[in-house]
């Protein structure tokens, strides 16, 4: 009996050291993908930064395009995680001004290895394989839903038009502001959006 607990305690402990390790990976993954793109990033890189060899990738993952596709899992992850941590205001004009005022800042435009996987991948997407798609349209459905919900809560008509809206222009607007040279003329993108934003769905003081 004693040897059974001891081997059962053993294999718990491999399973969870894998389960941390492949965490590990993917977290390195998703800020080189968000960096550098999904094509830009190599697998010995990423997993050397994770402190580990590049041997031991294989097993965690099948290919090159199974950690791309799970990284971007784990990029949406912890999109929700900013998305609760940004709105968690109970009032939903407040919980929506915040995420909005986030997402139009200076701070999340240069944060591009951090933020949000939308505006960092949504160009390179269409290139890759369907599982990666996948991932990124659930993605997208997901961020999207919640955004829908506090609009609904908002008073806003037809929520899920909305915030498909919404997200359509600011992820454009953050794009926009990381590939223009003049700092001033990206400044001006972001501050132009956030007025229409808020402005449009009403998010501002007394409106």
């Amino acid at each position: 009996m004693h040897h059974i607990k001891e081997v059962d305690k053993a294999m718990r402990y491999d399973s969870d050291h894998k389960g941390e390790t492949r965490k590990r990976v993917l977290k390195e993954a998703a800020r080189e993908i968000r960096a550098k793109g999904p094509n830009g990033v190599g697998v010995a890189g990423i997993m050397a930064r994770a402190g580990l060899t590049h041997g031991g990738f294989y097993a965690h993952f099948e290919s090159k395009e199974a950690l791309i596709a799970a990284a971007i899992e784990t990029m949406f992850e912890s999109a929700r995680s900013r998305f609760e941590l940004t709105a968690n205001d109970a009032d939903p004009r407040l919980a929506l001004l915040g995420y909005v005022d986030f997402y139009l800042s200076p701070q999340h435009r240069d944060s591009r290895e951090h933020g949000c996987p939308l505006p960092a991948l949504s160009g390179d997407l269409a290139r890759l394989d369907p599982e990666a798609r996948v991932r990124f349209g659930a993605g997208v459905a997901g961020l999207t839903g919640r955004l829908a919900e506090a609009l609904g809560r908002h008073g806003i008509a037809d929520p899920e038009l909305a915030a498909a809206s919404m997200l359509a222009e600011m992820v454009g607007a953050v794009t926009l502001s990381r590939a223009v040279a003049d700092p001033a003329q990206s400044d001006a993108i972001l501050q132009r959006a956030h007025a229409a934003v808020v402005q449009r769905f009403a998010l501002g003081d007394g409106q």
